[in-house]
């Protein structure tokens, strides 16, 4: 395991931490950007010597408490007691559809809440505003400005008692490999770009595409003869499985709050192609390589231009000093400080 923030920073605590977590599901299980900025924020909690549990809320395959990267997984087919849990917890931790019953079950318990946004639709903002949120997390400097519009515009809200901005970690010696030959997309629902997949590869048989299918959403995975399907792909296997064969990253979303995938394969100096959502932007700064998703002419050009080797080399130098300038060693080292200053 690399070491995100070490046991003895500034600012730590010598006393071990019970820290828990509510969340619909985990890996390896259920890959999704969501899922994987929390295991990168846990990681270095364990790395602290901290007692970290992620509970299910939702039923799935596992039955049994598993160890994912050093954090325990206990799956709601479990049975075991949850409330106890947050009882004896430090703080607890929750996201997306997990914050209002982790809010109400924080506030009989007198636990500090935690909650991390993912994304800056109203819902997200309402129900950390819904009293009790001791810190909140967002994930860009944008996702900060929309909560600040969001308290402006419903000024009786009760805003968390602290905020911190934490960029989705990614630990580029977890993702960094020598890039492949194909252009490659992760998730193919309609929303992150499945139809411009399919268009571009109808377009461009000549060219060799990964179709990853992804954990949420309808998938749209052509069946053509330059588009090999890669099955639903754990997070700690994306180095070998997706990016070790990727030359370039498609990411014509329609909505991305930062977009974790861009991060991952900039590791890798693997350029990245984004429809400019104001969180793309931010993410992939001037190593992104930008154009509207409804531009299907203006991603077949790009693409061409990027497979010529003097175009690609500026690119992917481009994409390598990006990902050093994300890492994330400071903003982890901040969170960690934070969590444990909650500590009752």
């Amino acid at each position: 395991m690399s070491r995100a923030v070490p046991a003895s920073a500034p600012g730590g605590t010598a006393k071990p931490l019970k820290i828990v977590a509510r969340v619909h599901a985990m890996p390896p299980e259920h890959n999704a950007g969501a899922e994987h900025m929390l295991v990168s924020m846990l990681r270095p909690l364990v790395e602290r010597g901290h007692d970290v549990q992620v509970w299910l809320s939702r039923y799935g395959k596992a039955h049994e408490v598993y160890d994912y990267r050093g954090i325990q997984v206990v799956p709601l087919e479990s049975r075991l007691d949850f409330p106890l849990a947050v009882k004896r917890a430090h703080a607890l931790i929750a996201h997306l559809e997990t914050v209002p019953s982790a809010a109400a079950m924080a506030r009989g318990y007198g636990a500090p809440l935690v909650v991390v946004c993912h994304n800056t639709h109203r819902a997200t903002f309402r129900d950390a505003a819904a009293g009790g949120t001791a810190l909140a997390v967002y994930n860009s400097q944008w996702m900060e400005r929309e909560a600040e519009l969001f308290f402006a515009e419903y000024p009786k809200s009760v805003r968390p008692e602290q905020s911190l901005i934490v960029r989705p970690p990614v630990f580029a010696e977890d993702y960094a490999t020598k890039p492949g030959k194909a252009i490659t997309l992760v998730n193919c629902n309609p929303e992150k770009g499945g139809k411009v997949l399919k268009a571009l590869a109808e377009r461009m048989p000549d060219q060799q595409f990964l179709a990853v299918r992804g954990a949420y959403g309808e998938q749209i995975l052509p069946d053509l003869p330059n588009v090999e399907v890669v099955e639903h792909v754990d997070g700690q296997n994306m180095r070998e499985r997706v990016y070790g064969r990727t030359k370039v990253l498609l990411m014509p979303s329609s909505y991305e709050s930062w977009g974790r995938a861009g991060a991952e394969a900039l590791a890798s100096g693997i350029p990245v192609v984004a429809h400019p959502t104001p969180g793309l932007t931010e993410s992939l700064g001037e190593a992104g390589v930008f154009v509207d998703r409804e531009d299907l002419d203006g991603y077949e050009a790009v693409l061409r231009k990027l497979l010529a080797p003097a175009e690609y080399r500026l690119a992917s130098k481009r994409a390598k000093a990006r990902s050093a300038e994300l890492n994330p060693a400071a903003e982890l080292a901040d969170w960690c400080t934070a969590i444990e200053g909650l500590a009752r």
